[in-house]
């Protein structure tokens, strides 16, 4: 089963955001928990937690196709100590706002060195960083996002995220989610049937598709191998169409999220339908390698 949507507003409560994915055609989606813009917040009113979880219940949407996304504020691998604990101390917030939401995903971008620390440094930090928040959170994954490698971010190789998950104590709530827009800019090929087979089998090694909790389905405005996060709509950029009719027949990218970010959500629809008009093609493709 292929779950298909986008990140979604949830602008006057949380109750909201299933409710605009359900509008859009979507059979999964994102959405902040928080105004993603602040560090500080109020905590969820218990009728909107009620509301959320009778809305998801009623459009068919369980905690396994929703992955919401923290703060771009976050940075877990932060140098300076002050930095660092603001930033945990906002990422556990998260996680427990997702605990009580009775969702299953934290997606969240691991972090930057700021070039005041080594990148290896920066990755035992955002590894120590989510060890603290499972510790005070339950049921509650880790989901650690390919970065396209802009500025002193990490994150932005294969072998980052498999560090990061190595070097975290409790493995079974620690995951990834995989960008398009962010693996093809940091210089992984995906614009042919043969680059995405070799990427793949790449990630399956390195990683493991036992740790992929999701994706996000995007076009790059930016070139290839550019370290530019610049997203684009799925039918426009440098990426093409190849890719994503690859993730849509391929089983491996079963039963997990797969959210739009591209940059016109008028598009969304249209996007979501087509997706799916891919899938169904999906008994002709490979149903998923020895990884």
């Amino acid at each position: 089963m292929k779950y298909i949507g986008a990140h979604v507003s949830a602008a006057g409560g949380v109750e909201n955001a299933p409710v605009n994915a359900h509008r859009i055609g979507a059979t999964a989606f994102a959405f902040f928990t928080r105004n993603q813009r602040q560090w500080h917040a109020r905590p969820l009113a218990k009728e909107s937690v009620d509301a959320f979880k009778a809305n998801c219940a009623d459009l068919g949407f369980g905690p396994g196709q929703i992955l919401p996304h923290s703060s771009y504020l976050i940075n877990l691998g932060h140098p300076a100590k002050e930095g660092l604990e603001k930033s945990r101390k906002a990422f556990l917030d998260e996680m427990q706002r997702c605990e009580t939401l009775g969702l299953m995903y934290l997606n969240f971008h691991p972090g930057s060195h700021l070039k005041e620390i080594s990148e290896s440094r920066c990755i035992a930090r955002v590894a120590e960083s989510i060890d603290l928040a499972l510790d005070d959170t339950l049921g509650v994954t880790a989901v650690i996002e390919i970065t396209a490698g802009q500025g002193s971010n990490i994150g932005y190789r294969f072998e980052h995220l498999a560090q990061i998950i190595d070097a975290v104590e409790d493995k079974s709530r620690v995951g990834v989610c995989l960008d398009t827009c962010h693996m093809f800019a940091a210089g992984y090929e995906l614009r042919s049937l043969a680059d995405c087979e070799k990427t793949f089998a790449e990630f399956g090694q390195i990683v493991g598709f036992d740790s992929l909790c999701g994706m996000h389905l995007n076009g790059s405005k930016a070139e290839f191998g550019s370290r530019l996060d610049r997203h684009h709509s799925l039918q426009q950029g440098f990426l093409g169409m190849t890719v994503f009719e690859y993730i849509v027949r391929d089983s491996r990218f079963d039963g997990i999220p797969l959210v739009l970010e591209t940059i016109d959500e008028t598009l969304w629809p249209e996007e979501i339908a087509l997706l799916k008009k891919l899938a169904i093609g999906r008994g002709s493709a490979r149903s998923g390698a020895a990884e």
